[in-house]
């Protein structure tokens, strides 16, 4: 998924919201704020200008009435008309308390509940502006009201003190509301946005690996018929080595069927779904994951061997299209960042299989550190990883993509620091290139010695969706 996507998706946010939601809110308000006056009046004898009363909470009903019938029931919302529906709320609530004892009034509360839907659909502009709003009508209704007079005539009103403490742990409840809304909000649609993209990556991944498969496979079933042109046509040439014509089609004839088998050995080189290519040595999948970055101008470094106390023999592997694009976007990634030189070594033990890849960059930031693989992670260098990444501005997700992927295949990441080609800092951080580890349980990943062995079969048709 391209950024401008990810821009539109954000940009969409308040489409999420239906316009029923807000009207069965507004619904369930209207319903008990009817029922409080009423208990207001009837049971506890309060005296409250009724029709002005009333007349707050008809402006609600003709709004529900006038949403119902003026718009479909699909009917979402954009980021202005939410944005104005949930200050009508607010207005019409703050109106509501200013008739009823201003902060006096238990239900001011309510003031919270148009700010935090805020928090959770519009965006910061008006968020921060919906929250200003409910602030400056919460601090009016602290000094404006008309106050509650009981059945007795006395004026029912909270101390000075405990009006002053009502309206601070207002503004403080709004303020907190909002931010903790706010932050639950963009991290749960942050994740999903990325889960998106690991998605779409992986599919994408799949696409290629299905496309390599057919081609894999059309070079296969192929390859005896073009090697019988070619075995024909050098015949050919030999009987009509005296006619120059002849001599010329049949010679065009064997280079044709030697151009085929060259395009097609081309396009097959990533095919995974010839059962000869669904399984692969270890170092032949990552070789294969590598490959599209081993000519963009830094050295590309393997190194592979047995851990120590390892069995000697390479173990087979399944390529699954997760751990390749998943290590693919390691790669990519130490090979942005180097100034010259990546390396990527690859190990096994009995039980484990272990990718490690390294670069001789600045390393990681500090400041992320601990937070790699998480998506949308602001860096501090952001001009630094700009120049070193033209025309890419990072968010985060390819790390994140990389690291769900191989996670999901069962493998563990770590993210570090070398003291290889730097120093440590004051703190005693490492300030060296990046490194990355990947460790697999071998009984998740690994083939064993008789599953690699085995005849693998007849190749069975692709299925036509």
């Amino acid at each position: 998924m391209q950024n401008s996507e990810f821009e539109l998706f954000n940009q969409q946010r308040s489409d999420w919201v239906r316009l029923r939601t807000l009207v069965a809110l507004r619904w369930f308000a209207v319903i008990g704020q009817s029922v409080a006056l009423i208990v207001a009046i009837k049971v506890y004898g309060l005296q409250i200008p009724v029709g002005y009363a009333a007349l707050v909470i008809t402006t609600s009903v003709v709004a529900n009435l006038v949403s119902i019938n003026a718009y479909p029931e699909n009917k979402r919302l954009s980021e202005t008309q939410a944005t104005l529906w949930l200050i009508f709320d607010l207005v019409q609530l703050s109106a509501l308390l200013f008739l009823t004892g201003g902060l006096n009034n238990p239900f001011a509360m309510l003031l919270l509940a148009p700010v935090t839907i805020a928090a959770t659909v519009l965006h910061l502009t008006n968020t921060i502006f919906l929250c200003l709003t409910a602030i400056s009508l919460t601090t009016l209704l602290s000094v404006f009201y008309l106050p509650i007079i009981g059945a007795s005539g006395a004026v029912l009103e909270l101390p000075p003190l405990f009006q002053f403490g009502s309206w601070v742990a207002l503004l403080v409840g709004l303020v907190f509301l909002a931010l903790y809304a706010r932050q639950v909000t963009t991290e749960m649609h942050a994740m999903g946005e990325a889960l998106v993209a690991t998605q779409l990556a992986l599919a994408r991944e799949q696409k290629l690996t299905d496309l390599g498969g057919v081609v894999a496979a059309a070079a296969h079933e192929l390859g005896t018929p073009l090697a019988t042109i070619k075995l024909v046509s050098s015949e050919l040439m030999e009987e009509v080595a005296d006619n120059p014509d002849l001599l010329e089609d049949a010679r065009l004839i064997r280079e044709q069927a030697d151009r085929c088998r060259v395009i097609l050995h081309s396009m097959g080189r990533a095919g995974k779904d010839d059962l000869m290519l669904r399984q692969a040595p270890f170092e032949t999948v990552v070789r294969e994951a590598a490959e599209p970055h081993l000519n963009r101008g830094k050295s590309v470094k393997f190194y592979i061997a047995p851990a120590e106390g390892g069995p000697r023999q390479q173990p087979t592997i399944l390529r699954r299209p997760e751990i390749i694009h998943g290590l693919r976007n390691l790669i990519q990634n130490a090979v942005d960042f180097a100034r010259s030189e990546v390396t990527v070594e690859m190990a096994w033990t009995e039980t484990t299989l272990d990718v490690r890849i390294a670069d001789d960059g600045r390393g990681f930031p500090q400041s992320v550190l601990g937070r790699i693989g998480d998506p949308y992670v602001r860096r501090r260098r952001l001009s630094e990883d700009g120049a070193k990444r033209p025309g890419y501005e990072g968010m985060g997700l390819g790390l994140f993509i990389a690291k769900t992927l191989l996670e999901r295949s069962g493998a563990q990441l770590r993210f570090a620091n070398s003291r290889r080609h730097g120093h440590a800092s004051w703190t005693g951080q490492a300030t060296g290139g990046a490194v990355v580890e990947v460790t697999w349980e071998r009984r998740t990943l690994g083939l064993s010695s008789d599953e690699a062995t085995a005849p693998l079969g007849e190749n069975q048709r692709f299925a036509v969706q």
